[in-house]
């Protein structure tokens, strides 16, 4: 083959290739401005409709559906997107080596549920030191079952983190780096709970430390894992959520039990971002192997 033919059939694929990476960057504005968009709406008609529905509110929050609504909205505008952009929400399906690399490791699964408990220790420990007391609430004090209410805390934490962590942080994964990400993610899940932010300026920033810190542990802990997204998002939503409920106050209006659940996530999120941060400045084996080889 003649050199000007070569060089323009490699031209040629070359753009292609090019034209292949962008292809997914074009329109993650667009999608994530919906997505956005329907999830405050969709929260607020749920939120409006749940009297009606005589759902009790302490057992299941219509809101939490607002972030699925979305995710269906955006699949009806973008249907061609959406499989790829949801890639890892479920089990995987193949049993192949590639699945294995793309499986949270099992120490990392553990981590991510022990960082759950260690929030809710951290904030019944500064519970005890700001007020000296540390408000315990008893499963047999409850008016409905503890089962039901482990259930339906899981339902609705799966219902937010399939719109936040499944959707929404792999969207902007295509422009951000993974802390930036999930910085902006968990800015937009702690704005999107519009009742905490219409407390005190205090206890609105203490609610959004611990939506953007616990964003960022959920962001690092998934990142490059390709199953059962959901689930381990939704496994430790939950966690917190019952450690709220049965050990801690911070579901009151007072500030104080806000701001140091805040605290307790954001010391929290601290290992993660260190352990990221020693991960991208160590090379991987083989580098480190040839990085003195000959040449």
């Amino acid at each position: 083959m003649p050199d000007h033919k070569r060089n323009q059939n490699e031209g040629q694929d070359r753009e292609q290739r090019q034209g292949r990476r962008r292809v997914p960057r074009s329109g993650w504005a667009a999608q994530a401005g919906v997505f956005l968009v329907v999830a405050f709406l969709a929260a607020g008609l749920c939120g409006a409709i749940q009297p009606a529905t005589g759902i009790p509110p302490e057992v299941l929050q219509l809101t939490q559906f607002g972030p699925a609504l979305a995710v269906a909205a955006v699949a009806l505008l973008w249907p061609g997107r959406i499989r790829e952009r949801l890639a890892g929400t479920l089990p995987a399906r193949s049993e192949g080596p590639a699945d294995h690399e793309t499986r949270l490791p099992s120490g990392n699964r553990a981590a991510l549920l022990l960082t759950a408990a260690l929030i809710t220790a951290l904030s019944a420990d500064g519970a005890l030191l700001t007020s000296g007391s540390l408000p315990v609430t008893s499963p047999q004090a409850l008016a409905h079952p503890l089962a039901l209410l482990v259930a339906a805390q899981l339902i609705g934490a799966c219902a937010e983190e399939i719109g936040w962590r499944c959707y929404l942080q792999p969207l902007l994964r295509i422009r951000f780096g993974p802390v930036t990400a999930s910085v902006l993610v968990g800015t937009a899940w702690g704005l999107w709970h519009v009742p905490a932010l219409t407390q005190e300026p205090a206890y609105a920033a203490g609610f959004l430390t611990a939506t953007i810190a616990m964003s960022v542990v959920l962001g690092l802990a998934l990142e490059r894992v390709r199953s059962n997204r959901l689930l381990l998002a939704g496994g430790f939503h939950t966690l917190v959520n019952l450690g709220m409920l049965f050990v801690t106050d911070e579901t009151s209006p007072a500030t104080a039990p806000m701001a140091v659940f805040g605290a307790a996530c954001l010391a929290a999120a601290l290992p993660w971002i260190a352990s990221a941060r020693r991960a991208a400045t160590t090379p991987d084996r083989i580098t480190a192997a040839t990085a003195d080889g000959p040449r």
